[in-house]
């Protein structure tokens, strides 16, 4: 019957955001490079800060040792910032010099910097010790450290993201690359190869998936041909014998028999030329013989010729490049196909370079819209006197080979329940600004899935 193309958009692809390769990759090295380098400034500032805690604790310990030898020999306190049984000592400190064991404790001050404290006990059981702040030469040290970690960890952040966009930006051109020469092989170039389009003198498993494709490609490439010849060879296999048969049936006696040997006769024919037309167009060896026509008056008396009851309407004249013999293939099968599967009235419009046949019967079935036409498949429960599903295989063959576009849709209003039948079939072609200079320079359909008729 019909067939047009349409994909299903899932809520996925709707809503997702789409990121490259690229920025993919950039942000993990940014991310991993900041960790990293967080880790290590954390490493690098607590070993600074311990190293220098040591040797302010060492500092403290050798002058309350030398005030200790000075008050012993002297029994007085010579040596600066030294006290005796001072108050404020640590409780902690004070217990290990007690144990009659020299000790030094570090205590966080208010303000951030740590205090050292150094303590000895004496011989007359008196307790020395030293109470000094964290130098200033360190603490500003520190800073200066804590500053330079801090803009080495962003240079470090900055120089893998740009190396990630580098790297990121090299592979993801070489997949693009590789989508579009897949696209083309899609297409129908069967002179495309993805490895020779990727290039590059590095090999990654960037060239494995390359090679994978174009074997795949030469596979199916093999296997459609060889589907076709064996098609063609059929269909040219049965023209003699069809033939023959149409020939005796015209000899038979007049009558409803002969009638009805005739239609069948004349249906089978019809199938062999259609298949082998099918053939033809799947080979991609079909090229258009170009001239130039005013397209409204082409389509309203090619239209007038085969059904004069079918309304053509020319909003706008246009004069184009294109192959006449084709273009009335395509608009007689979209006629024929309106007027087997829809209802009256059938409209034809031509607008430019468009051209619509639209009918005002149920509509496409919503399988076949989603998959567009395919051959020997009509999408009728009821295969008898429904045609071969070659209808619009075939205007969809002929329109790759004019370089246009070919588009069906229904006609629903707006607001219309889903369930509901639509209120026609419209089925578009789109010509070419330009014509076209090889067969399928404008793919348009897909030639599996989906129904024609």
């Amino acid at each position: 019957m019909r067939g047009i193309i349409r994909r299903p958009v899932g809520w996925a692809e709707r809503a997702g955001l789409r990121t490259g390769l690229r920025w993919k990759l950039s942000a993990a090295i940014a991310l991993v490079a900041g960790l990293v380098a967080i880790a290590l400034s954390l490493v690098v500032h607590n070993a600074a800060r311990v190293s220098m805690l040591d040797n302010a604790r060492d500092l403290a310990n050798e002058r309350v040792q030398v005030a200790q030898g000075n008050y012993e020999r002297s029994g007085r306190v010579i040596f600066p910032n030294i006290k005796i049984d001072d108050p404020e000592l640590p409780h902690v400190l004070r217990e290990k010099v007690e144990e009659g064991r020299r000790a030094s404790y570090v205590s966080d001050h208010r303000g951030g910097v740590p205090d050292i404290w150094a303590a000895v006990p004496a011989k007359d059981g008196h307790v020395l010790s030293l109470h000094s702040r964290f130098p200033d030469r360190s603490t500003d040290v520190m800073k200066d450290l804590d500053q330079a970690l801090v803009i080495g960890s962003i240079a470090v952040v900055l120089g893998g993201s740009a190396l990630g966009v580098l790297i990121g930006g090299q592979l993801s051109r070489r997949l693009r690359k590789a989508a579009a020469a897949a696209g083309q092989v899609a297409n129908g170039e069967t002179d495309v190869r993805v490895r020779e389009a990727i290039g590059g003198v590095v090999r990654d498993e960037t060239d494995d998936l390359a090679r994978a494709v174009d074997a795949m490609a030469d596979a199916l490439r093999q296997r459609l041909e060889a589907e076709r010849r064996v098609t063609a060879d059929i269909a040219h296999e049965l023209r003699t014998p069809v033939t023959g048969l149409l020939t005796a049936a015209e000899l038979l006696p007049p009558g409803r028999p002969t009638e009805l040997v005739l239609d069948r006769a004349k249906a089978m024919r019809t199938l062999v030329e259609d298949v082998l037309e099918v053939a033809r167009l799947d080979s991609a060896s079909e090229r258009a013989e170009l001239q130039d026509i005013v397209l409204g008056e082409f389509v309203a008396r090619r239209v007038a010729a085969k059904d004069p009851a079918i309304a053509v309407r020319v909003v706008h004249e246009s004069e184009v490049t294109t192959d006449p013999r084709r273009l009335e293939r395509v608009l007689f099968n979209l006629l024929a196909n309106a007027a087997r599967h829809g209802k009256p009235p059938i409209e034809v419009t031509v607008e430019g370079r468009v051209i619509r046949v639209r009918d005002h019967g149920p509509g496409f079935p919503e399988a076949l819209l989603a998959e567009g036409p395919s051959r020997f498949r009509t999408g009728s429960a009821d295969r008898a006197g429904q045609g071969h599903g070659l209808g619009l295989t075939i205007a969809a063959g002929q329109a790759r080979v004019l370089g246009a576009r070919l588009t069906f849709r229904n006609v629903r209003p707006v607001g219309t329940p889903e369930h509901l039948p639509a209120e026609g079939a419209v089925a578009v072609l789109w010509l070419p600004e330009h014509a076209p200079t090889n067969t399928g320079s404008y793919p348009v359909l897909p030639r599996s899935g989906g129904t024609g008729g």
